[in-house]
């Protein structure tokens, strides 16, 4: 829809009779003005250019330049962004995996690389469940994260991420690799009707591990949801009822069963079968080493930087555009 068309049906006597209906037309008409604002942005970055060309400031010029061209690269990258779920939230699980220790506290690492991306881009993250470790680092986590094609972005980081590094944890200051898997799923929008047989799931609930004071330690309002066809389990315990608890994880459970059954081509999620609850190792995604060298390594696209801290602080830009820009030719 056009903002002309959008501006019409908002002045339109009647137009909060649907409220439902009104408020997503108001969220398209926000996210139309924004787009294009971007394009007014980069154009009038591009003009600015030309400007302190013709009065020869240099400096100033390139400086012009370069903003366009990220304006630009950015505007091109989001056209790549043109699957069913792209503009969606994300919901991001990190698992540790191999490695101990290190892999715990590498979890730990990238959960923290993809909070500072996702502040970077203007994003909320919003914990959901996390299983800290009493030793170092955490055995899993799962974020929210709330923003424009959030998905879009983040799902060329689903798979295994491998570090090399001298362990902080080994007393002979011994070089360690660590693996742990990062798994990127759409929200589903709260009102999706979930079809799920319940004999094929098992809920358990159990006392809340995180922050949340005194009502978190009394209560089990934790949910733990298990897929048994297929052993995928999820888990939620950061509302304050087991209700919410219980309706989010059931409706993580659908966004990854969603993906599943499209990634197998299959028209219904009761067709999926197999183990899909099992983290393939040696097909790791991207190389972080921290020793002998410093290098970020993508394994799919072959981007790489000797700026691996810059990285680890959710300087992510490089990779995901490159990604999406190569793979989406596929």
């Amino acid at each position: 829809m056009k903002l002309a068309d959008l501006n019409f049906e908002i002045e339109t006597p009647g137009f909060w009779d649907d409220v439902d209906r009104a408020n997503k037309l108001l969220q398209n008409k926000g996210n139309l003005e924004k787009e294009l604002a971007q394009y007014t942005d980069c154009e009038k970055a591009l003009s600015d250019a030309k400007d302190f060309v013709e009065l020869e400031e240099a400096d100033m010029a390139k400086e012009s330049y370069d903003e366009f061209v990220r304006m630009a690269d950015a505007l091109r990258i989001k056209t790549l962004l043109s699957d069913e779920y792209d503009a969606n939230n994300a919901i991001v699980k990190i698992n540790s995996g191999t490695g101990g220790l290190d892999a715990q506290d590498w979890a730990d690492m990238l959960m923290r690389m993809y909070v500072r991306y996702c502040e970077s881009k203007g994003w909320a993250v919003k914990m959901i469940d996390i299983q800290p470790d009493p030793e170092a680092g955490i055995k899993s986590a799962t974020l929210l994260i709330e923003g424009e094609y959030a998905y879009g972005y983040l799902k060329v980081e689903r798979g295994v991420h491998r570090l090399v590094r001298i362990s902080p944890y080994n007393a002979n200051g011994k070089r360690q690799t660590s693996f742990a898997s990062v798994d990127v799923i759409p929200e589903m929008p709260e009102d999706i009707e979930i079809d799920i047989d319940e004999k094929d799931i098992r809920i358990d609930t159990f006392r809340s591990s995180g922050a949340g004071g005194q009502h978190v330690n009394k209560t089990d309002s934790a949910i733990r949801i298990t897929h048994i066809p297929t052993g995928i389990v999820v888990s939620c315990q950061n509302e304050r009822s087991q209700l919410q608890n219980k309706n989010f994880a059931m409706r993580m459970l659908y966004s990854k069963l969603y993906a599943i059954a499209r990634q197998e081509h299959k028209d219904k999620i009761s067709d999926i079968s197999g183990d899909h609850s099992q983290i393939t190792w040696g097909s790791q995604i991207r190389n972080y080493f921290l020793h002998p060298y410093t290098l970020v390594k993508d394994a799919r696209t072959g981007y790489e930087t000797s700026n691996a801290q810059a990285v680890l602080d959710g300087d992510l830009d490089g990779f995901i555009n490159d990604s999406l820009t190569k793979l989406g030719k596929e």
